[in-house]
């Protein structure tokens, strides 16, 4: 933890010029992606010279520089990460930022002196999560942006692990890493860096009846408006945020400098007066908007849990009136200008004696010797021609400021004896400033020529797992027919049936010959952890066989259920959003707890091939969530009556896409609008050597439960020729899989 004289004000930068400009805005630290592994990777990155050379910029200036490196990582990408890192590392590269859990363990095991950020595309939404992350390493969380301030102080009393939150800029409508809409319908990645920005388009919602409910011309249903929590800096600060992040990588180096110069303003306003004469001035509000304004801005989720005042339902304005005397402004004073370290310098002439030349700054003093200086045969050197060469500084960070010359009278002295002096001291001076910053590479990392050999595994023939959202669907695979027992497994989602009804369920499924597990909500906070706290007992009583865990917040909040019950846990069954796109963060889930791992749902079938699948699970059928939102489509339109509904969202091509508000738990699932089914490359997948295969059912009625496990039962377990059992379909990434 950081005191309050040390908030951090963290800049985004896109490019190399970004990072000058957020430097001299004054931004305490800098957050850049280099040419991979990027959270933004259409932002103009900078290659590994340019990167370094804005490393040792803010270096030069105390700045600090944090590396994104958040992306999901294939395995192959794997092998290049420690060549890509090592130059930055060396550097003196302050941390990197992570999102997946195997570049997060094999940072912290090669990279030990350099600090690791959990990105906010991790989706950490309380203490549980942040406590594990530090355990492993984590030196700083990014929370989700969904959380209030009293949630962020709950994360804050765990311990004196650093806190981030975005404070201003562009806001997701999803949860960060949950959402898929622009994979899943463009094949462009959100976890990739290579979102599309689907949710800026628009939509139109109807009711369950079909009658449209979004208002014609207000139809950016998923648009957020810019968060800019300026009037609430002290609320923030006081509930335990250390580092105040400004989103932007993809914005101008003018946008960043002005958006930089603003909030320096008020950090350093809020450390002189205190939050009794904190006072944001319209001015510098308006300036804000100049710079960028979608529609207006929001203070964000951090007093709400959503809203619609939070939402721009219109596009972005297209014409706008152009403030060109701050743009001039800011152009001349931060974007098109470098800082100088001011140095005061004393130059030493004597007869027979080596020059001396003296330079101090604000970070360092060097004393340098230089040549023995000639008697002048004719014309004697000038204070002013020494002075002149000496001034010169060039492309470096200095300019000197103030010159003290002792030259005695008849002496020669050749131009490059000068220039050497200036460009040793100069050097020197480079090397004391910046060599606190230097790392050695300890330990070495030695590299596994052979391919990670697949876990030997007893071979048993794959089972089918059925997860259920409704009780219809529940009572469907209820009746099924004894040939169905090869459905081994039977999931429903916590809020599917009254937890009071929980072991009854499970008690009549058990005499069925099933096991059966609970689903977890998508998203873990304070209104999950209000429910399983008030049917803790239920929970542990109801006899699960596992869990299926969408969110590192339920690992450590389950252990603890069932540590104060001194009962055994169920078993851990991750889900696909607990990311596993290699065999480092395969091993990582396994050390947080994972008993059984779902198989990414973004890979396709050559990709999946290379992965070891044995014990496994893999999604064959179902709906895929392509967002998970704090927002509530339903209460931004009609109002919130906590009832939940199934409406529809469409898009301009007219695709329905199922929407269920899930009231228990406050959150909105918006689904694909084609269901996900594999009847058709059975024999590819088959090859994958699996564990289980996985229904998902969402939104299907009871007679198409039983016709589609009667298909998936006769296709995937007796090797029967079917059609697919129904019309309307994708085959998910199988087939493309993503960049």
């Amino acid at each position: 933890k950081v005191g309050i004289m040390e908030i951090e004000v963290l800049a985004p930068a896109g490019s190399y010029e970004s990072l000058v400009a957020a430097v001299n805005a004054g931004a305490d630290a800098i957050y850049i992606g280099g040419e991979k592994f990027g959270a933004r990777a259409y932002a103009d990155n900078p290659k590994e010279d340019e990167l370094l050379k804005g490393i040792t910029y803010a270096h030069h200036f105390g700045v600090r520089v944090y590396m994104t490196v958040n992306t999901l990582l294939k395995e192959n990408e794997m092998k290049e990460l420690y060549d890509y890192l090592l130059p930055y590392y060396r550097a003196g590269l302050d941390a990197v930022i992570v999102q997946d859990m195997g570049v997060f363990h094999f940072v912290h095991q090669y990279f030990q002196n350099m600090d690791i950020h959990i990105s906010t595309q991790v989706s950490i939404t309380g203490p549980e999560s942040v406590k594990q992350l530090q355990a492993m390493g984590a030196t700083r969380v990014v929370p989700a942006r969904e959380l209030s301030l009293a949630e962020i102080a709950a994360i804050d009393a765990t311990g004196d692990i650093e806190i981030e939150c975005f404070v201003h800029g562009a806001l997701c409508y999803a949860y960060s890493g949950q959402c898929l809409m622009s994979s899943l319908i463009g094949g462009r990645s959100g976890n990739r860096g290579r979102c599309a920005q689907t949710c800026r388009l628009p939509y139109s919602l109807y009711n369950e009846k079909g009658e449209e409910i979004s208002k014609n011309g207000k139809n950016h249903l998923l648009s957020c408006k810019d968060l800019c929590s300026l009037d609430i800096l002290p609320d923030l600060i006081e509930a335990g945020v250390d580092s105040l992040k400004i989103e932007g990588r993809m914005k101008s180096p003018r946008y960043t400098a002005g958006v930089v110069r603003i909030w320096r303003k008020y950090v350093d306003l809020y450390k002189k007066v205190g939050k009794k004469g904190y006072q944001v001035e319209p001015s510098d509000r308006r300036e804000l908007l100049d710079l960028f304004d979608r529609g207006g801005q929001t203070d964000g989720y951090y007093t709400k849990h959503n809203g619609k005042d939070m939402i721009a339902f219109g596009e972005k304005p297209k014409k706008r009136e152009v403030n060109e005397k701050l743009f001039d402004f800011l152009d001349k004073t931060y974007v098109e200008t470098q800082k100088k370290h001011d140095l005061v310098g004393k130059l030493r002439v004597h007869t027979q004696m080596p020059m001396i030349l003296e330079l101090s700054c604000d970070k360092a003093v060097v004393c340098v010797q230089g040549a023995i200086p000639d008697v002048a045969k004719s014309r004697s050197a000038t204070v002013e021609e020494v002075k002149k060469q000496i001034q010169k500084m060039g492309g470096t960070w200095y300019q000197l400021k103030d010159l003290e010359v002792e030259l005695d009278d008849g002496l020669f002295i050749p131009v490059k004896a000068l220039n050497d002096l200036r460009r040793e001291a100069i050097a020197i001076l480079d090397e004391k400033i910046l060599s606190p910053y230097y790392r050695e590479v300890e330990p070495p990392y030695t590299r596994n020529i052979e391919e990670k050999k697949k876990a030997e595994k007893e071979e048993k023939k794959p089972f089918l797992h059925v997860v259920c959202e409704t009780k219809e669907q529940l009572q469907a695979i209820a009746e099924c027919s004894s040939n169905h027992l090869m459905v081994e497994e039977i999931s429903f989602e916590a809020d599917t049936i009254a937890a009071s009804d929980w072991k009854n369920t499970v008690d009549n499924f058990h005499q069925k010959g099933y096991r059966v597990n609970l689903y977890l909500p998508h998203i873990f906070r304070l209104e999950a952890k209000q429910f399983f706290n008030e049917h803790e007992k239920e929970f542990v009583e109801a006899g699960f066989d596992a869990l299926m865990i969408r969110s590192l917040e339920e690992v450590g909040y389950v252990e603890g259920v069932f540590k104060k019950y001194q009962e055994k846990r169920p078993k851990f069954l991750f889900d696909y959003t607990m990311y596993n796109y290699n065999h480092e963060a395969a091993d990582t889930l396994n050390l947080l707890g994972a008993d059984k791992e779902t198989l990414p749902v973004e890979f396709n079938l050559k990709e999946l091939k290379k992965m070891d699948c044995a014990g496994k699970e893999l999604l064959v059928y179902g709906r895929i969530p392509m967002m998970v939102s704090a927002q509530c489509l339903k209460k931004n339109t009609l109002g919130c009556d906590h009832k939940m509904s199934l409406l529809t969202l469409q898009d301009r091509y007219k695709k329905d896409m199922p929407v269920k508000n899930r009231c228990t738990f406050c959150y909105n699932s918006i689904y694909n609008a084609q269901p996900l089914s594999t009847i058709g490359l059975v024999t590819e997948i088959s090859n994958l050597g699996v564990e289980s295969y996985r229904l998902w059912f969402t939104t299907e009625k009871k007679d198409e439960v039983r016709k589609i496990v009667d298909c998936y039962v006769d296709v995937y377990l007796q090797n029967q020729r079917r059609e697919e059992p129904i019309k309307d379909f994708t085959r998910g990434h199988f087939k493309r899989g993503i960049e």
